[in-house]
């Protein structure tokens, strides 16, 4: 269980910040990138779930939630070995899997797609949501691809997951409010 009974420790005045292995980095390491990034995804979730009035999807947004701290844990934990163990959060199959069904569930009640569509209607919290989680994966993706002690493989998968979970409940968001906003080619010379 976190504890905190004080905010600030005025150890990273410096400009650089602990990990979970205690190692320290500048604040503009492309890992942080990375947790930040995933930090701003799970408040635009909170957005999200403040605008929208649909429990079910409201608590599987509550649940991601969760997931992105212990995704913003897994990338503050630099190594190799991606084994969760009591101290040590990973994002684990399990978590993507259950990404995967909660997709195709919602999936299932939407009508194929004929156009692309605009981030707009009433998902557009959700839209937003979806785009920054993108950029949480491409900053995830950087890390990993930098070499800076590792990134958990499964941490990459559900980052790709979530924007496709959120694409399709934008999808269903807006289908309920009357379908989504259509892309018109050229529509707007």
């Amino acid at each position: 269980m976190v504890k905190l009974n004080k905010i600030y420790t005025r150890t990273g005045d410096d400009g650089t910040t602990g990990l979970v292995d205690g190692s320290r980095v500048s604040k503009t390491d492309a890992r942080m990138q990375a947790i930040g990034d995933v930090d701003e995804t799970n408040s635009a979730i909170g957005v999200a779930i403040a605008a929208l009035d649909d429990a079910e999807l409201g608590a599987a947004l509550a649940r991601i939630q969760n997931d992105l701290f212990d995704l913003g844990a897994d990338l503050a934990t630099p190594g190799e070995d991606f084994t969760p163990t009591e101290m040590t959060l990973r994002i684990i199959p399990a978590q993507v899997a259950r990404l995967e069904a909660e997709i195709d569930a919602m999936n299932a009640g939407v009508p194929p797609l004929r156009s692309f569509i605009l981030p707009g209607g009433a998902a557009a919290s959700l839209h937003l949501a979806r785009a920054i989680a993108r950029r949480a994966e491409r900053s995830a993706v950087a890390t990993a691809q930098g070499g800076a002690g590792g990134v958990n493989p499964q941490a990459l998968i559900y980052l790709n997951r979530l924007s496709d979970f959120l694409f399709v409940a934008c999808r269903l968001v807006n289908l309920r409010a009357g379908g989504d906003v259509l892309w018109v080619p050229g529509g707007a010379r």
